[in-house]
């Protein structure tokens, strides 16, 4: 799934080609994908309309249109986004179509058809995407220990699944969740009330130090993102943890280990996240 710096490349290779163009055409071919108005309005609410920015909010990307309306997504598990020359190859799997007056497509494409879109007009509630519930970001300032301490302090859960957990840190998912642990040197099954002053120091520390990290890992151009389909990021081989269980660990030697916390997959390792 993509997580925070995935959508946050996508956002930066998108947005600079499609601001200030407006969508002449929406070509709809899975209404379904369409989580909020119905399919009709959606693409009342969006045509004819310029697009004004591109924004990211935890794993959302959000178009914003002329008149303040907008396009919300989400690209969940399998979701890809590329902006195309009309003639280029269609991706199978492609659901939606954003046409631009000067040619260009902005193609949504999605195997396993969990993503979805919503459309909002001016000054409309958004009580439908579940933003509004979204924690901070992990670059806000107000991201401290004390933060921390204030949402995980009396938790049972594993820290694990505090860290996916969107109402508190909005954007990281299981790849992140288990390399910010990896440089805290936090055990994943640890349980979240049983972090002390140091742990929680040193979290607040490393969340955003380890996103912008794979933020900058992640840079690519649009040319190279249009070749590879956007599916490929460049911070797989700079993952210390995530994907290496039965390799050594990259610091001491030890041999990672993979576990299985609140149904997630979780790699560690054994001597330097201990108890």
């Amino acid at each position: 799934m993509p997580e925070l710096p995935e959508v946050e490349t996508i956002k930066t290779v998108i947005a600079p080609q499609i601001q200030g163009l407006k969508i002449s055409e929406i070509i709809l071919k899975r209404p379904d994908i369409i989580a909020y108005p119905a399919a009709e309005k959606f693409c009342e609410i969006a045509s004819n309309r310029t697009v004004t920015a591109v924004s990211r909010r935890g794993k959302f990307l959000i178009i914003s249109l002329e008149n303040d309306s907008r396009i919300i997504l989400h690209l969940r598990m399998t979701g890809c986004l590329l902006l195309t020359p009309s003639d280029f190859p269609e991706e199978k799997h492609t659901h939606i179509i954003l046409r631009f007056e000067n040619g260009s497509e902005l193609r949504f494409s999605d195997a396993r058809r969990f993503g979805r879109f919503w459309a909002l007009e001016k000054d409309e509630q958004d009580t439908y995407t579940g933003i509004e519930k979204l924690g901070i970001e992990p670059f806000d300032k107000r991201l401290t220990a004390e933060y921390l301490k204030k949402y995980l302090k009396k938790r049972k859960k594993a820290v694990k699944a505090c860290l996916l957990d969107q109402s508190i840190i909005a954007g990281i998912g299981n790849i992140y969740s288990d390399e910010i642990l990896f440089t805290s040197g936090i055990l994943p099954s640890r349980r979240a009330n049983s972090l002390n002053e140091n742990d929680f120091e040193r979290l607040a520390a490393v969340i955003p130090e380890r996103l912008t990290y794979f933020i900058e890992k992640n840079k690519i151009t649009s040319e190279e993102y249009l070749k590879t389909k956007g599916q490929e990021y460049r911070n797989t081989p700079f993952l210390q943890v995530y994907g290496h269980s039965g390799e050594p660990c990259p610091v001491c030697g030890s041999t990672l280990v993979r576990t299985v916390i609140g149904g997630r997959s979780s790699v560690y390792c054994p001597h330097c996240q201990k108890v």
